[in-house]
C-alpha cells in the first residue's frame, strides 16, 4: 500500500485523482462502484503491480478525492466515458485492460464498444453486461428496494444527512455483503435497515472503514447519488440513452460473480447469466462463480480474484 502513488490530472476542467502503482508496459485501469472508491482496488493494485502490470485506479468525478462536477445533478454516464477517454489520453495510454465493479461495469463495457481500439479486454465483478437503456429488472423492483428509494430526488440525501460518511459506508457494506435483497418497509429508510451494533464483514476492517470515511468526507454523496441512481425525465443515469448502432461487446471479457452476491436475485439476472443469454451481447465471454463470494468479492476474496484476473490478462496480452 505504501508504494501506491497518488496524482491529480486535469480532465475536462476537473482535477481527477488517480492511485497508481507499477511500471510495466501492460496497463490496467480499475473502475469502482458505489460506495467504493479507488481504495476498493487496494488488493488488486498491489498484486497486479507485482505481476508486472501498471495498475491505475481513478476516483470518478465527485467521488473521493476527485473534483465534483459544477452541476452534480447533471452528472451522467456520458461524463464517466468522456473522463475515461481523457485519462487515457492525458497519460498517453494507447490500449488498456479495464477492470470494473458494480456500476463501473457500464462505463467499462460502453467504452469498449465505443473505443474498441483502446481496450485489450474487460473484467467485471458482480455485474454482467446488459445492453444500454433502463435494465428490465428496474420495473420489477419493490418500492422499498434501495435503487427504487434512491431514485427519488432528495430522499436518500435526507436519509444520509443523519449520519457521518463513515457510518453511511459501514451501513452500505453490511447491507450489500448479504445474499438477500435489502428492502425497507413503507415507513423505513434504507439506512435504518442496519442496526448500529451489527459487526462489519470479517474481511473489512475498522482501518478500511476509516479510509473510506475519510475519502467520502471530502466528496460527500451528492454526485454519487446522481450517478448511478437517479433516473428521471431530465437527467438520466440508469436509463441513459447511448444510441449505439451495435450494442455488442467485441473485445474479450470475463465476469467474476460471487455465488452469494445479492445482485443474482435481481429479477431475471441469474437466468440471463446461467442460460448463456449474456453471450448474445458479449460473444467472447468467460464466467466464473466463487461460491462464497458476496457483492464485494474483490475485497472479500482478494487472492482468488487476483489469480483469476491475472490468468485472464495473461491470455490477452
Amino acid at each position: 500500500m505504501e508504494q501506491i502513488q497518488h496524482k491529480f490530472i486535469d480532465v475536462r476542467g476537473l482535477k481527477l485523482h488517480l492511485a497508481e502503482i507499477g511500471s510495466g508496459p501492460n496497463v490496467v485501469v480499475f473502475l469502482h462502484g458505489f460506495p467504493e472508491i479507488w481504495y476498493s482496488w487496494r488488493h488488486q493494485l498491489v498484486a497486479l503491480a507485482k505481476a508486472g502490470f501498471r495498475a491505475i485506479a481513478p476516483d470518478f468525478r465527485g467521488y473521493g478525492l476527485s473534483d465534483p462536477p459544477p452541476e452534480p445533478e447533471k452528472a451522467s454516464y456520458h461524463d464517466l466515458l468522456d473522463d475515461l477517454l481523457g485519462i487515457l489520453d492525458a497519460l498517453d495510454l494507447a490500449k488498456v485492460f479495464l477492470i470494473a465493479k458494480d456500476f463501473g461495469v457500464r462505463p467499462a463495457y460502453l467504452f469498449a464498444i465505443l473505443h474498441p481500439e483502446r481496450v485489450l479486454g474487460v473484467v467485471t465483478l458482480g455485474v454482467p453486461y446488459t445492453p444500454p437503456g433502463a435494465p428490465g429488472y428496474v420495473k420489477y423492483l419493490p418500492e422499498g428496494f434501495y435503487i427504487s428509494r434512491w431514485q427519488e430526488p432528495g430522499r436518500a440525501e435526507v436519509d444520509f444527512r443523519r449520519f457521518d460518511a463513515k457510518t453511511i459506508v459501514r451501513n452500505v457494506y453490511i447491507l450489500f455483503s448479504k445474499s438477500e435483497l435489502p428492502i425497507a418497509k413503507e415507513n423505513q429508510e434504507i439506512m435504518d435497515l442496519v442496526d448500529e451494533f451489527t459487526p462489519l464483514p470479517t474481511w473489512f476492517t475498522e482501518e478500511d472503514l476509516a479510509a473510506y470515511g475519510d475519502l467520502y468526507e471530502k466528496s460527500g454523496f451528492r454526485t454519487a447519488l446522481k450517478v448511478p441512481y437517479r433516473f428521471d425525465c431530465l437527467y438520466r443515469s440508469i436509463g441513459e440513452d447511448f444510441s449505439l448502432p451495435d450494442p455488442t461487446v467485441r473485445v474479450p471479457a470475463f465476469v467474476i460473480m460471487g455465488g452469494k452476491d445479492y445482485f443474482l436475485k435481481f429479477p431475471g439476472i441469474e437466468d440471463f447469466i446461467m442460460s448463456g443469454k449474456v453471450r448474445d451481447f458479449v460473444p467472447d465471454l468467460e464466467i466464473t462463480f466463487l461460491p462464497e463470494g458476496t457483492h464485494f468479492v474483490q475485497e472479500q476474496l482478494p487472492d482468488q480474484v487476483n489469480q483469476l484476473i491475472l490468468n485472464f490478462l495473461s491470455k490477452h496480452i
